[in-house]
């Protein structure tokens, strides 16, 4: 009787953490203020996937190639909750015109450059990601991706602020934006 009694207890302890577990899934540009605890964001209508690639453009005599690949599951962190969510994740390349690498995210492992979608507007074909901003956070804001054909987007760079720093920036530290601030810069799809 103890063992019967056991084994539906550890069964109904099974259920129950699924049942209560399992995060709450809601759809792309759900209000921040609706999402609750540890939910999952997800890309329900694939919205992001027509982004995935890798483009180029060229920027006042830079080449500039982006790296774009879709998330899931990605851990977003706040002072108020934490959730999951879909997204794109950009990766980049900046060149001068004699080829020199001027900034490398895309092979170098540099933690603290970020730039990810947060929101979607499928009525006008635009992506809004974050930009963490170069090192020391200089020129963070926004960035609009708008697909304009199978295989051109539309970039558009809205920095928030250009001297913005978080503590110490170390002395040498190259804060020098290397992402073109720019509104319809053209990238094809490579």
């Amino acid at each position: 009787m103890k063992t019967l009694y056991f084994k539906t207890a550890i069964i109904l302890g099974l259920i129950a953490n699924t049942i209560f577990c399992n995060a709450q899934t809601l759809p792309l540009n759900t209000l921040m203020e609706n999402i609750p605890q540890n939910a999952y964001v997800k890309d329900l209508n694939n919205e992001l996937t027509p982004y995935i690639g890798t483009y180029k453009a060229n920027f006042q005599g830079n080449e500039i190639t982006l790296y774009i690949t879709k998330v899931e599951n990605k851990l977003e962190e706040s002072t108020h909750k934490n959730f999951y969510m879909d997204a794109l994740v950009v990766k980049y390349i900046v060149k001068n015109s004699s080829g020199t690498i001027l900034q490398d995210t895309q092979n170098k492992n540099i933690p603290n450059i970020e730039l990810y979608s947060t929101r979607t507007r499928p009525t006008l074909n635009t992506i809004i990601f974050y930009y963490s901003g170069t090192n020391c956070h200089v020129g963070w804001g926004d960035i609009y991706l708008k697909k304009i054909s199978s295989n051109q987007i539309s970039w558009e760079y809205r920095p928030d602020d250009m001297v913005f720093t978080t503590g110490d920036c170390p002395p040498g530290t190259d804060k020098t934006i290397y992402l073109p601030e720019a509104k319809d810069l053209i990238f094809t799809k490579q």
